[in-house]
């Protein structure tokens, strides 16, 4: 691994890649929503990029299972279930379980010097109690917590995984904890590191992901059961 502040190469990327990038981050903020239909002359319209490249970029989307394609219809912006969300917070748990593991045998004091600030961040918009600025925060401090890793290929299960969290926010808004709390959580993983106790953080960061589904699962068992089964709305 390179030293903090050492040159070295910067990696070339391709037209697609770059889309596909600024495709992922229109879903998670939501200027693509759940159920949208992708317009690939508009979108290369928007992108001011040709079509052959837009097209590599969403089937990549594709692949990582935030669009869907429908034969003579085109392809949309997943929907997710309350089973999907279950099932993003299992795979996070393992990349981030994996990243905290990498962090405490590696170099914690580079960690703590990237999560210090985005804690900092986390703590500003819980005092502002602006929800929306919270759930930035929150996800970039679990983007940075993952890339503190070292691990390229632990980066991008996460980024498409931090994508799906973003975009299920809607199914988990009766369930989301205080920007108090949420603040608390982030800040004893960020204690685990500097006491250096991997048990302890490892123990933490799997409940941060187990208490979120089991809030999950709570709400819908509370939630009156559909007198069928309805195709799933945006966000649900």
């Amino acid at each position: 691994m390179s030293a903090p502040g050492q040159l070295r190469p910067v990696p070339r990327r391709s037209t697609a890649e770059l889309i596909a990038d600024q495709l992922r981050e229109a879903i998670m903020y939501g200027s693509l929503s759940p159920g949208d239909q992708l317009g690939e002359a508009e979108l290369a319209g928007q992108l001011g990029v040709s079509r052959g490249p837009l097209r590599e970029a969403m089937q990549r989307l594709v692949q990582e299972g935030l669009l869907r394609s429908e034969r003579h219809r085109g392809l949309f912006v997943r929907e997710l279930t309350p089973g999907d969300v279950r099932d993003i917070y299992v795979a996070r748990l393992a990349v981030e379980r994996t990243a905290c593991e990498l962090i405490m045998r590696g170099n914690r004091g580079e960690a703590l010097a990237r999560l210090t600030p985005a804690l900092d961040v986390l703590a500003e918009a819980a005092a502002g109690r602006d929800r929306t600025a919270m759930s930035n925060a929150d996800q970039a401090f679990h983007r940075t917590l993952v890339s503190c890793a070292g691990n390229r290929r632990l980066e991008r299960m996460a980024q498409t995984l931090l994508v799906e969290t973003r975009m299920c926010l809607s199914v988990m808004q009766g369930v989301y904890p205080e920007p108090e709390e949420i603040l608390e959580e982030h800040r004893r993983l960020l204690d685990a590191i500097v006491e250096g106790d991997e048990e302890r953080l490892l123990a933490l960061i799997e409940s941060h992901m187990v208490d979120t589904v089991e809030r999950i699962n709570a709400e819908r068992a509370a939630a009156p059961a559909p007198a069928h089964d309805p195709e799933p709305g945006p966000g649900g």
